[in-house]
């Protein structure tokens, strides 16, 4: 039989441990930031660049007061054309996405190396201000000199990417036209009836 004060000291220490663990595993956001930046040539010969911020918060409770400062382009490289490289927003909710992109139109030929952008966020528990960093952009070549592209290079780049998928698909289209049309031999024995 067992002892009548280890039943409750079992009781006890599994409460305990279930209490600690859910304490353990406390109720922060987790901010996860993806910086993008694209290169996009206009016909006058400018170069414009287009940046967007997707912030997530993949944590389990509520970031506030959260904000983005992207101030790594250079005023003597880019000039602002739409947008702020900086945003605020009051809160974001435990798996929530904000998203904010601007434009900049490169000014001087030159090789971009950006840096991330950063978040800053502030949790209910804790007093000072957390912060998160983006991903980083790959470098722009900003105004480099690229060849025209010719009349049918879109068509190669085409054939080159799904040329093995149309052939097989062709073949198979033919096979079948083939098993479920009448021959020509039927059809010509018919007529000689």
């Amino acid at each position: 039989m067992a002892n009548p004060v280890v039943k409750p000291l079992i009781s006890l220490l599994v409460a305990l441990f279930l209490i600690s663990s859910s304490l353990a595993s406390s109720d922060v956001p987790f901010i996860v930031a993806h910086k993008k930046a694209t290169l996009n040539r206009l016909k006058s010969g400018a170069e414009r660049v287009s940046v967007s911020v997707d912030i997530y918060n993949q944590g389990t409770s509520t970031a506030y007061d959260v904000s983005l400062v992207d101030k790594d382009w250079p005023e003597d490289l880019f000039d602002v054309i739409s947008g702020n490289t900086s945003k605020s927003w009051e809160r974001l909710d435990a798996g929530g996405i904000l998203s904010h992109s601007f434009e900049l139109e490169g000014k001087v030929k030159a090789i971009f190396y950006g840096s991330p952008a950063l978040i800053t966020f502030r949790v209910p528990t804790k007093a000072a201000l957390q912060e998160a960093l983006s991903t980083p952009i790959q470098p722009l070549d900003v105004l480099a000199e690229r060849p025209p592209e010719k009349k049918f290079e879109w068509a190669k780049r085409l054939l080159a990417k799904y040329g093995s998928l149309i052939s097989v698909i062709s073949i198979m289209v033919l096979f079948i036209y083939l098993v479920a049309s009448p021959s020509s031999a039927a059809k010509a024995s018919k007529k000689r009836r």
